[in-house]
């Protein structure tokens, strides 16, 4: 029975955040403020980055690529739920289902491994800087670049194959988007399966990244605590604080609702946890990253400065 009615079903219901057609419209209105400032602020960052080669180093590189990745990755899940929000009847397609699940997988995976390399890329100039541009050279950049992406994708489609493998009860999904979590449990038969191969994605996709990062900034700290000066010791803290601020709200986000124990959260919970991953965290990478980087903000002004001359 279970295969047949997988083979039936042509697309599934989300139950989104709220029933409430008043809080719905609320949440539109607050979600799309919040889309348009992340799709532009990550979008002014990548063009920025691109326009002036003064910016053409590693660090910059790798928050060009990052702010790709989170375009991606929100606008694989928030033009949905807001067109969601003022709909009456809350429908995806299956294969729209499948696809959208792929695509933020790999975004999100991705945005872990590239969040590693970012450390690797603090990490050198600071216990290293001699050597920096011989060791973070272009072609090493470009192939920390690739390695993230194919395993993201590599990540992505082995949870997206096993997420969707098995016979389906029911089309409702109680999520705003389609999530592993959440269509795992449509599922008519036992999933322990689906779930311990869950548990080793976010061990490789957050752990190893993690760990990176932890070693990282452990040889950044001891590195800095052995500089004399207490003004050395915050400019070569400054230049790792922006990232340590993204990777605290990534790397917990994620470890809340992937690793905890079965039955430490709600759905409404994950519900949260998601929310925050996929809207909070894209929108405030920019905020972050942009005040506390003076190049970025110099560029800008002369960009519209330029705009205005010509003006």
């Amino acid at each position: 029975m279970g295969r047949e009615n997988q083979t039936w079903m042509c697309e599934f219901i989300l139950l989104g955040l709220s029933s409430a057609w008043e809080t719905q419209v609320f949440l539109f209105v607050l979600f799309l403020a919040m889309y348009l400032v992340t799709v532009l602020g990550n979008f002014l960052i990548f063009l920025l980055i691109r326009l002036d080669s003064r910016l053409n180093t590693p660090m910059y590189f790798f928050l060009g690529v990052l702010s790709f990745v989170d375009i991606c990755y929100t606008n694989s899940t928030v033009p949905q739920m807001l067109v969601h929000f003022l709909s009456a009847r809350k429908s995806i397609p299956f294969h729209s289902c499948v696809l959208q699940l792929c695509v933020s997988l790999a975004m999100g995976s991705m945005e872990f491994f590239l969040l590693g390399a970012m450390a690797y890329d603090c990490y050198v100039p600071v216990c290293h800087p001699l050597h920096y541009t011989l060791i973070m050279h272009g072609g090493l950049c470009l192939g920390l670049a690739a390695g993230c992406l194919v395993a993201g994708f590599s990540n992505s489609l082995m949870e997206t194959i096993t997420t969707f493998q098995f016979p389906l009860c029911h089309n409702v999904i109680n999520h705003f988007a389609c999530e592993t979590l959440a269509v795992l449990r449509l599922a008519c038969v036992d999933v322990s399966f689906n779930k311990a191969m869950v548990a080793i994605s976010g061990f490789l996709v957050i752990l190893l990244p993690c760990s990176l990062v932890l070693f990282s900034y452990a040889r950044i700290v001891a590195t800095i605590l052995r500089i004399p000066f207490a003004q050395g010791r915050r400019k070569a803290f400054g230049t790792c604080a922006s990232h340590l601020t993204v990777v605290c709200m990534c790397f917990g986000a994620t470890m809340f609702t992937y690793m905890r124990p079965v039955g430490g959260s709600s759905v409404e919970q994950e519900k949260m946890v998601a929310l925050f991953y996929a809207v909070v965290t894209p929108m405030l990478n920019p905020l972050i990253y942009s005040p506390r980087n003076n190049h970025v903000q110099s560029v800008l002004q002369r960009v519209l400065e330029k705009f205005s001359e010509k003006g």
